[in-house]
């Protein structure tokens, strides 16, 4: 199992950025996928998920009518759509699969954003 984040980076408030993330090694297309961010000294929190067909999605109250989670399955992607930026949105944001409460796999590398003036 392996993903594999990108699309962080450094953005000003009010800013956006589109996170993506490629899995590999699983059904990817059967699977709930969520996202994730931490932030230095924090453990990691949740903030969006997607369910495997993309009709049900769910956010965190932080983000709600700010991120926006999408999926295609024939790429094995999924991706966050971030707008609005403000600072407390800045951390490394990672995917992965979910099923039956447990995550599937190990955790990848992340993607960071920083969204500072």
């Amino acid at each position: 199992v392996q993903y594999t984040e990108s699309g962080g980076g450094l953005v000003q408030p009010g800013g956006s950025l589109r996170l993506s993330c490629v899995a590999s090694g699983f059904d990817f297309s059967s699977e709930e996928m969520r996202w994730y961010r931490q932030y230095q000294g924090s453990e990691r929190a949740f903030v969006a998920l997607i369910s495997s067909g993309g009709g049900f999605i769910n956010y965190d109250n932080s983000v709600k009518g700010r991120f926006t989670a999408s999926r295609d399955n024939a790429k094995n992607t999924v991706y966050l759509q971030m707008n609005n930026l403000q600072p407390d949105d800045t951390g490394v944001y990672y995917c992965i699969g979910y099923y039956r409460g447990i995550f599937r796999g190990s955790w990848g590398q992340g993607t960071p954003v920083t969204v500072s003036s």
